[in-house]
């Protein structure tokens, strides 16, 4: 199946498919096996230790594949991202996304280099602004999606349609999505790609533990929350007595200095990794719904352009 758009275009992807940054999973492994499969991989920069440890994974990922893959830098994590930022200039990644914070000190440090941008936005104006300071698209996530959604609780299905028709520059739709499906609902709301996050937690290469990724595949729709909103920075989460906690917490109006050891990067580390669910917290979309099965990536790819040419052809016996 062909998926030829300006997103394919400018990132040099077979599919306009980008995977998610991932915080604490996103790495070679994953990033590579994306890539392979025809899609946009990330490597996950601040979740790493130190710029040396970057590059480290930048290296090793360029070793297990000859596609375009991309770094992903969660401006928002209270850390300098300077050095990142030089050490995957130096490397020649290809492509960039600038999620959780002001893009604009990055974007400056990106002048006169040929790396793609791609801005995380949740608002027609945050999209515009994005723009204007020279973002090559912008991913558009709908309150479904997991990890950290924005304040504005706008849906995937109209937020993508109103970006798209106030931006010039292409829109990669996020949130909700984890099927082809969503992939041919997305290009037809004018996005011309799509950003997945929950759905590649799922997959053999990702690094999740196993008690996460069942918690993904066995979980529905209606069970994830969104913890943070009284920290003006809502994240959507898989349930827990951990979570619990934390709501309870924000109901007492907990500051942030309080409630910093229950929405640390440790405690998420403990879920995510350690398999400990009890004991912190994941991020998950409700698009968990949709998901089934753990495949490899290669063969989720399989799967969803099956999927989007059966929906395809359902919508092609309409007549309007």
């Amino acid at each position: 199946m062909c998926m030829q758009t300006r997103v394919t275009e400018l990132l040099g992807t077979k599919y306009p498919i980008v995977q998610g940054g991932l915080a604490n999973l996103a790495y070679s492994e994953l990033a590579s096996a994306v890539s392979n499969a025809g899609g946009l991989g990330q490597i996950t920069a601040t979740s790493l230790p130190t710029p040396t440890a970057l590059r480290e994974e930048i290296q090793k990922t360029k070793a297990a594949t000859d596609k375009p893959f991309g770094v992903n830098i969660a401006i928002g994590q209270h850390k300098s991202v300077a050095d990142f930022v030089d050490v995957l200039i130096d490397e020649g990644v290809r492509v960039v996304s600038l999620t959780g914070g002001n893009p604009e000190p990055v974007l400056r440090q990106l002048e006169g280099t040929s790396v793609k941008k791609l801005i995380l936005v949740s608002t027609v104006r945050q999209a515009q602004k994005a723009e204007s300071l020279g973002a090559d698209a912008v991913m558009a996530v709908g309150q479904e999606g997991g990890g950290h959604i924005g304040r504005a609780d706008t849906g995937t299905i109209v937020l993508i349609p109103r970006v798209a028709e106030s931006v010039s520059i292409p829109v990669i739709a996020s949130g909700g999505i984890a099927d082809g499906r969503g992939i041919l609902a997305a290009l037809a709301l004018g996005a011309e790609g799509v950003e997945m996050g929950t759905r590649f937690i799922a997959t053999k290469e990702c690094i999740a533990h196993s008690a996460y990724k069942d918690a993904v595949v066995q979980g529905q729709e209606t069970e994830t929350v969104v913890i943070k909103r009284t920290l003006g920075a809502p994240g959507r989460v898989l349930p827990s007595p951990w979570v619990e906690q934390i709501l309870a917490a924000e109901a007492k109006g907990t500051t942030m200095q309080e409630l910093w050891p229950f929405i640390s990067g440790e405690r998420n580390r403990h879920a995510i990794l350690e398999g400990k669910m009890e004991e912190g917290f994941a991020w998950a979309g409700q698009s968990m719904g949709l998901i089934h099965s753990a495949p490899s990536v290669a063969e989720l790819f399989e799967e969803m352009m099956a999927d989007a040419r059966a929906a395809l052809a359902r919508v092609e016996k309409i007549q309007l």
